[in-house]
């Protein structure tokens, strides 16, 4: 049996207001919380097996950097982009999405190949799903 390749895994840190509001939010979306890595501080919110989502709350947040903490309402910090399997999951997120409580983004990125929309979540990171025909991903 040879051993799996190494698998690089990404880990989002997010500043939240109200960690158990978020926590519904995400696992709204068909997200996992691994409860081995959550808290009264701190959620980990399962994306995949390579993304984990940390919502965290601000305070705790506060203990990572001497930054000022963005208002995501405000000020654009980052845009997080998912990969979804096909458009109708694309669109299946955004409603997923706004029916927790979050808020589509009024742009449509539709190139035919490729297809993405976007929401913004509780805390107004803006969240990006997009798919893209895997014909055109290989040539």
């Amino acid at each position: 049996m040879t051993a799996q390749p190494y698998q690089q895994m990404i880990f989002v840190n997010l500043p939240v207001n109200d960690l158990d509001a978020s926590k519904k939010f995400f696992t709204s979306l068909g997200y996992t919380l691994n409860e081995q890595f959550s808290d009264d501080n701190a959620a980990s919110v399962v994306i995949s097996d390579t993304i984990v989502a940390m919502m965290l709350t601000k305070p705790f947040y506060s203990t990572f950097t001497d930054k000022e903490i963005a208002d995501a309402t405000k000020t654009s910090e980052v845009a997080i982009c998912l990969s979804a399997e096909s458009r109708a999951a694309v669109d299946e997120m955004i409603e997923k999405a706004v029916a927790a409580g979050g808020t589509a983004s009024d742009k449509v990125q539709d190139l035919g190949f490729m297809y993405g929309r976007g929401f913004d979540d509780l805390d107004g990171h803006s969240w990006e799903i997009v798919w893209m025909d895997p014909a055109a991903v290989q040539g």
